[in-house]
């Protein structure tokens, strides 16, 4: 008798979600939840509409208002993106067309789509999800086979429950050790990066395992994983442990009698072959913060700007204003910015106040915090992070993707350095000609204080 084959967790989540292949490899692949947000949502639905089609399982596809929605306090369906109120005005009218759940400006669960998926239990253990962003990936920290697809993707996905695509590469990370002291995920996902390069992962279904992984926390990982997606990875997983069950507990959408003994047997086989393997040792792993145009232009907080390698990085010192040799930590900065959706998280709001308390904002810099739902800005409010951040000299804001990229609206000057908690830092990424320098929460809190690049060592 033949022995089973070993298969990859992602091998398990494929298999259990693919209908067919065709002979040139590509499969029909079932899609469990669907998640949109207002900048392409609204599109996709008014071209079902269009097309007199309906939406296969109603009660499976969400819409969130969070890429163009207004961040201010007292916020209303205006917003400075221009158009913007039409994007969320004509979302709102298709999910009421459709029967649609939306997570609407004024919802008392609206927030970023990633972040509202996993609150909610849109996103669970063994379930396919796809959303119209690049980030999705980050559900793959609860053991879901999740995609970020494009506009006409969504459409068929509504309209069908599945998509046709073509099964990636696995590619493990193996992450030894623990991180230590002020080191977080979003540096292990920098480090990373840096060390294998922005399209590292390309294409890749990418595994989080080892004991650094297990270490961390939910959140950790959702970090981890939304940052894949600058790895060049087409998604990320974890296999869900019991700090992920936990997690799900009372989750609105969660089962009231999960499955676990099922979500438990999601876990690569012992001897599953992946197509590529990296090592990296937590330990060895330090504040990290970008110095250039992309996440792989980085380094420890403390090492100075490295000599340019390639033509690219010379126009990327060229951009942002440095030269080669000076210490980051020498750059005084004009704004922070603590949010999106890879840090703005209750642990990312936690770990910012811990370094914030005490101290305040350095003379001239602007400094924004935006949590990333409504049910982390009650829990922070409820703690009283609200009034450290704004006892230090930061903005308190509304739920939303905000600043973390520029589409017209509000954004930072060209000429600004700032440093932020988001996930990308190319040319324009937050305003015309504002130069971005990606870092954790933590080294964005000290920096705010010190009025330099800075990690929170720093701090007397």
């Amino acid at each position: 008798m033949l022995s089973p084959v070993s298969a990859t967790l992602f091998d398990k989540l494929w298999n259990s979600h693919c209908i067919e292949t065709d002979d040139d490899g590509a499969s029909l692949v079932y899609v469990d939840r669907v998640v949109m947000h207002e900048r392409t949502g609204a599109v996709a639905l008014d071209s079902l509409a269009r097309r007199r089609r309906c939406v296969r399982r109603p009660e499976h596809a969400f819409c969130v208002a969070d890429h163009v929605v207004d961040t201010q306090p007292g916020r209303s369906d205006d917003t400075p993106v221009p158009g913007g109120r039409d994007f969320i005005v004509a979302l709102r009218q298709g999910a009421a067309s459709f029967g649609l759940r939306m997570f609407d400006v004024d919802d008392d669960d609206q927030g970023i789509c990633h972040l509202v998926s996993a609150e909610q239990g849109i996103a669970l253990p063994g379930l396919s999800l796809v959303c119209p962003d690049s980030h999705t990936c980050t559900l793959g920290a609860l053991g879901a086979l999740a995609f970020g697809i494009g506009t006409s993707e969504l459409e068929h996905a509504l309209a069908t429950s599945t998509l046709r695509m073509t099964k990636p590469a696995t590619m493990r990370v193996s992450v030894t050790g623990r991180l230590l002291g002020h080191a977080t995920a979003k540096d292990l996902a920098l480090t990373l990066i840096a060390a294998h390069g922005a399209g590292g992962g390309r294409g890749a279904a990418v595994e989080f395992q080892g004991e650094g992984i297990d270490a961390m926390t939910v959140e950790q990982r959702m970090t981890l994983c939304n940052m894949a997606a600058e790895f060049g990875a087409a998604t990320a997983v974890v296999a869900p442990d019991e700090a992920v069950f936990e997690e799900l507990a009372g989750a609105p959408l969660a089962p009231r009698e999960p499955p676990l003994g099922r979500w438990r047997g999601l876990r690569s086989d012992p001897g599953a072959r992946f197509d590529r393997d990296l090592v990296l040792n937590a330990h060895e792993v330090a504040p990290q913060v970008t110095w250039g145009t992309s996440p792989e232009h980085c380094g420890g907080v403390d090492d100075p700007v490295p000599p340019p390698k390639d033509a690219a990085a010379r126009q990327a010192l060229g951009y942002m204003g440095l030269e080669p040799g000076r210490p980051l930590a020498s750059e005084r900065i004009d704004a922070a910015f603590i949010g999106s959706c890879t840090n703005a998280r209750i642990s990312d709001l936690r770990s910012a106040a811990d370094v914030l308390r005490g101290h305040r904002v350095a003379p001239g810099v602007a400094a924004i915090c935006v949590p990333g739902s409504k049910r982390v800005k009650r829990l922070a409010e409820a703690e009283g992070l609200d009034r450290v951040f704004k006892d230090s000299g930061f903005e308190w804001r509304e739920p939303g993707c905000s600043m973390c990229f520029f589409a017209g609206g509000e954004g930072f000057r060209a000429g600004e350095r700032v440093i932020t908690t988001t996930n990308r830092n190319f040319e324009g990424r937050q305003g015309p000609g504002a130069r971005s320098h990606l870092a954790s929460p933590a080294v964005v809190a000290a920096s705010a204080i010190l009025g330099r690049i800075g990690a929170p060592g720093a701090l007397v």
